[in-house]
């Protein structure tokens, strides 16, 4: 797809030092082409749509402002950096983000100097960028460090150790609070109320901005004068606040709030912050959407989004998930179990709770961007009998590793995961693939681990897993709908199932979705007359002996995997038939020591041999 519309001040920005030559009106103008770029970009390739919208004269105020790429401009998460992409040089690629060999849909090091960090996870910006401004420091450059993080990603513990370090910097640092009161879900905890607290407040805003007046009016009377002006204006914040400046107690000078689309007031903002020679926090005030009334209407679901019509909204394709599967199956099961309860980490929609968390508001629990704190939390509530179940995404999930292993399973607590997008997930790249939880989970003791392939395995699972399993239970799931399924497949074991010749002498052994792609690799290979039998796998963690006895009998066995080879079920598999004295051949087609770049999932399956074809061409030889 390519966007051939002219734009009149879009289409003369090849790099980050052009912006600066423009007017006001003209930067206003300049902000109004971004956005109708963004939307008819994302309209054909999907992404993040409601993030970017609102950060676009953010965006171009610090572009104006600093000087790219000598200083340093940091995104939280990342899914807000597509006016930045456009504005450093990459505006001629927009049309390629999230595809194959195209622009990543986060900032990436190795795709431009003007991305000084990667990201794709939340809380991390305030971190890097720091340690970023440290080595400036030592090094004995002096220019700027900006860290732009929104308010639902403060809600992360990181955020907080960031700030916790930062405020005792001597020199310039920036953090720029995004604060669009929204991460995906709306945001929750003291951390929102605080925010909304100091944004809403009149006689805050009017003091503050009084003040600023008098100050620039005021002529230069020397140093104690203005130190004077300060601590007036210090009292009123306290006043008017109610207690002392959350930010300013981690030893950040604060502006704010401000208009995040007021271009004069950023730039401005910026430029007073830019001189002064501590941490400094800016709060600008945005609205997540701003300039598309579907997104601002709706900013949940406009988040991150597949194609879609830019003039009615509506999105192109929509079908039943296995989120939404898991969903029902969990509000089936609280229904008669009240001590079934329900944990997101800011994902209520995305993970297929927003039912639940209607029908049973006392036992749901939205705990922000915390996935650690989810964990442990919910470790909390099964040491008194709850039965807590933590719906999250695979990418995510591998943020609680140390409370998974410490807080559940050593100490033998019942915690269900439902471990969403699990395997490749497509255009959102390597941070979000989700093919790492199995290799994690693999190597915890007291664990069971499911993978089912179809819908009415999953029910199953999560029936089995919630209501009878013990100790740490993760039922993993991807993203979509429910793939190919053979007429004459109808054996549902939780553990195992066999489809096909069980006197052939090739095996496949997968699990998940990739049965339905061995199934059709069956069928193309029986056309040559070469039989398989497959061997579905629903338990992963432990494997039944049994199936590791029945594929001992065979004389090639190939096991496919999507998630790591390293530490991956087919290496558990491979050990368990060696010890049974197995004599044939076997193999693991999986993701070998590397990151998946960003493509479809029909792509990536494709370059990893993991869809029908790669397994038919293995499986034939």
């Amino acid at each position: 797809m390519e966007n051939k519309k002219a734009f009149q001040l879009l289409d003369k920005i090849e790099h980050p030092s052009d912006i600066k030559r423009l007017t006001i009106p003209e930067l206003r103008a300049l902000c109004g082409e971004i956005r109708e770029f963004i939307i008819s970009t994302v309209s054909e390739n999907g992404g993040h749509l409601a993030s970017n919208l609102g950060v676009v004269e953010l965006t171009v105020a610090m572009h104006y402002v600093f000087d790219l790429p000598a200083d340093s401009l940091v995104f939280d998460v990342g899914h807000q950096c597509y006016t930045h992409k456009i504005l450093s040089g990459r505006k001629s690629r927009l049309t390629t983000i999230r595809r194959k060999d195209g622009l990543s849909g986060f900032p990436r090091r190795d795709e431009s100097d003007c991305d000084a960090f990667g990201a794709g996870h939340s809380s991390t910006s305030i971190s890097a960028a720091y340690g970023i401004a440290k080595a400036k420091a030592i090094k004995g450059d002096n220019s700027h460090t900006v860290a732009v993080i929104g308010d639902g990603s403060f809600t992360g513990g990181l955020a907080f150790e960031g700030m916790n370090n930062a405020g005792r910097f001597k020199k310039n640092f920036i953090v720029v609070l995004n604060d669009n009161k929204m991460s995906i879900s709306k945001n929750v905890g003291a951390v929102a109320r605080y925010l909304t607290n100091i944004r809403v407040n009149p006689w805050y805003l009017k003091a503050k901005w009084g003040l600023e007046r008098v100050l620039n009016k005021v002529p230069f009377v020397g140093k104690p004068f203005v130190n004077f002006l300060t601590k007036i204006k210090n009292n009123f914040k306290k006043r008017t606040l109610k207690g002392n400046n959350l930010f300013e107690n981690f030893g950040f000078f604060y502006y704010g709030p401000v208009d995040g689309h007021n271009l004069e007031e950023l730039i401005n903002t910026f430029k007073a912050a830019k001189k002064v020679t501590r941490p400094v926090l800016i709060h600008a005030v945005t609205v997540k959407g701003k300039g598309y009334g579907y997104a601002e209407k709706d900013p949940k679901n406009y988040h991150g989004i597949g194609k879609f019509d830019v003039d009615s909204g509506e999105p192109l394709s929509h079908s039943t998930s296995y989120s939404d599967i898991f969903g029902k199956s969990l509000c089936h099961l609280a229904e008669k179990n009240k001590n079934i309860c329900a944990i997101t980490a800011a994902m209520t929609m995305g993970t297929g709770l927003t039912e639940f968390s209607h029908k049973y508001k006392e036992r749901f629990f939205d705990v922000g961007i915390a996935e650690e704190h989810a964990v442990t939390f919910g470790a909390g509530l099964a040491s008194q009998g709850m039965i807590p179940v933590f719906a999250v995404y695979s990418t995510f999930l591998q943020r609680a590793y140390d409370q998974l292993i410490h807080d559940v399973s050593l100490q033998k607590l019942h915690l269900v995961l439902g471990v969403d997008r699990a395997g490749i997930v497509g255009e959102d790249g390597e941070t979000h693939q989700g093919v790492f939880d199995v290799s994690m989970l693999n190597s915890i003791p007291n664990t069971t681990c499911y993978s089912p392939c179809y819908f009415e395995e999953l029910a199953g699972c999560i029936q089995q897993g919630v209501v009878k399993d013990k100790n740490l239970v993760a039922i993993r799931y991807p993203r979509g709908s429910e793939p190919y399924k053979p007429e004459d497949f109808t054996e549902t074991n939780i553990n195992y199932s066999v489809y096909g010749n069980k006197n052939a002498s090739r095996l496949i052994v997968t699990y998940g979705r990739l049965f339905a792609e061995a199934c059709i690799a069956k069928r193309e290979l029986s056309k040559i007359g070469i039989e398989v039998c497959i061997l579905k796998l629903t338990r992963i963690k432990p494997i039944d002996e049994e199936a590791i006895r029945f594929a001992s009998g065979f004389s090639k066995v190939h096991f496919f995997e999507e998630g790591m080879l390293t530490g991956g079920i087919g290496e558990t598999f491979g050990y368990g038939i060696d010890k049974l004295g197995f004599k044939g051949t076997y193999g693991i087609t999986a993701v070998e020591d590397k990151f998946v770049p960003h493509a479809s999932v029909k792509e990536s399956m494709h370059s990893l041999r993991l869809n029908s074809l790669g397994i038919y061409e293995i499986m034939r030889r």
